[in-house]
């Protein structure tokens, strides 16, 4: 049976559906009609109802759909369910922030490897992390079967340290520098420009000035 070719629309929002499930499990919420996930998401009950039978629906007529299931089914979808080595490949402040935040909120990814140039980590540590000058990375990722990289290095080495990471067999780039990266058709790859959101927030600033 054919797969059903999925929006990236619909998946894009299915992290802020788990999000939001998240937290309506701890605070100890069993079940929610699509009425009052909209109520609380923004998107409507309709749009709820059409993404969620793109996977199967999950719901119950009448009933509404259970938190906690929802939750796990979504996590499943996302790939949420299996665990994921990753590596920082530069250690700025960017680097440090994200390595930070994924250690303390994402305990499906570890981090097992942090790459920069020697001075900025000759005295850095970090959890179960080896720490590594950029030199080392092939190997590392080789070895330690990698599946992701996350690179915040300067714009002009982005494209180098992304090809050397896939050549390492990485197939999962997160990419959080100014660059878009030209990558082979097997390679997975995020971009994440900060720049773009921030300029998003200060158009809507703006019309709700007009």
């Amino acid at each position: 049976m054919k797969e059903k070719q999925i929006s990236n629309a619909v998946i894009r929002r299915l992290p802020r559906y788990r999000r939001f499930l998240k937290e309506l499990h701890r605070k100890g919420v069993e079940k929610i009609s699509s009425k009052d996930l909209s109520k609380l998401i923004g998107y409507t009950a309709s749009q709820i109802r059409q993404d969620l039978n793109n996977f199967g629906g999950f719901g119950q007529q009448g009933y509404g759909y259970s938190v906690a299931n929802l939750h796990d089914e979504i996590s499943g979808i996302l790939g949420l369910d299996k665990d994921y080595k990753m590596v920082i490949v530069g250690y700025g402040r960017l680097g440090q922030a994200i390595a930070s935040y994924i250690s303390n909120n994402e305990p499906k990814f570890h981090i097992v490897g942090i790459f920069d140039v020697k001075q900025i980590i000759e005295d850095v540590e970090f959890k179960d992390a080896q720490i590594m000058t950029c030199g080392s990375l092939a190997d590392f990722a080789r070895k330690e079967k990698v599946d992701i990289a996350v690179i915040t290095v300067p714009t002009e080495k982005a494209q180098l340290v992304a090809d050397t990471a896939v050549r390492a067999g990485v197939k999962g780039i997160w990419n959080l520098t100014a660059v878009d990266l030209d990558l082979p058709d097997n390679v997975v790859v995020e971009n994440v420009h900060m720049s773009d959101s921030l300029h998003a927030l200060a158009y809507y600033m703006q019309k709700q000035e007009q």
